[in-house]
């Protein structure tokens, strides 16, 4: 019996000293859920989610390319979003991951459908969003900087970069005049691995994310039409909060 009342005792102090714990760190826990291998700071993600980009992560073994889960968790939100509305028709996931270095392999271009990395490779920011690494976006025209968010991928033709392809903004404010910039998925030497190799930072572009000249042609052939692009960074311009897509 004094076990029992011991035992109650300490329950409910520990519910009165929860009681006084300040709302604000409340919040706080919310705004930035920490675990081993990730840190949030805006949307939430369902417990399916969370599971299902972890099996993924895990079995692409991602975490040894540099692509943090986050950045993972994000763009399998905003994949399936646009999925459900009938916005992307193939089961292609692309992801920019501009939080690395331009020296680093950082775009990502999974088959959702048979979990598998198909490339894994260089991909440039706009010249005024940074050097080394892009810190600055922006969706104004001759910004000459990229735009965060996600896009649908459309068609292609053949420009000044030899076969390119148009890809179409779908957050207002954030990329949709993409078209009107003439942003778009191209070839070039600039992001190719002597480039890289021999100066302090990977290429850049007008905005595009450009990718490197060997591996375009096939890189587009699978992008082209339908699929989905997702630009990320963690901070800049409060992209992650702001982003309908991502807080829908």
């Amino acid at each position: 019996m004094r076990r029992s009342t011991t035992h109650i005792l300490i329950v409910l102090s520990v519910l009165v000293s929860l009681s006084f714990i300040p709302k604000k760190n409340g919040s706080a826990r919310k705004r930035a859920v920490h675990t081993a291998r990730t840190v949030r700071t805006a949307p939430s993600f369902s417990s399916s989610l969370q599971q299902a980009c972890s099996l993924l992560y895990d079995s692409l073994q991602l975490s040894h390319t540099g692509l943090s889960e986050a950045a993972l968790e994000y763009a399998m939100k905003g994949f399936s979003y646009l999925q459900q509305r009938g916005l992307v028709s193939r089961n292609i996931l692309s992801i920019c991951d501009f939080s690395q270095s331009s020296r680093n392999k950082r775009l990502y271009v999974i088959d959702m459908e048979s979990k598998k990395l198909l490339y894994n490779t260089y991909v440039a920011h706009g010249r005024n969003s940074g050097a080394e690494y892009a810190t600055s976006f922006s969706n104004k025209a001759e910004s000459l900087k990229s735009s965060l968010g996600f896009y649908v991928t459309e068609g292609t033709y053949m420009g000044s970069h030899g076969l390119s392809l148009k890809i179409e903004g779908l957050e207002r404010g954030f990329n949709d005049n993409a078209l009107k910039r003439n942003i778009v998925i191209h070839g070039c030497e600039y992001t190719t691995d002597p480039f890289v190799k021999s100066n302090s930072y990977c290429g850049r572009s007008y905005g595009c994310p450009a990718v490197p000249s060997q591996q375009s042609s096939s890189i587009i052939q699978t992008l082209k039409e339908g699929t989905c692009l997702f630009i990320y960074h963690p901070s800049a311009s409060g992209y992650l909060n702001k982003s309908s897509i991502l807080n829908s």
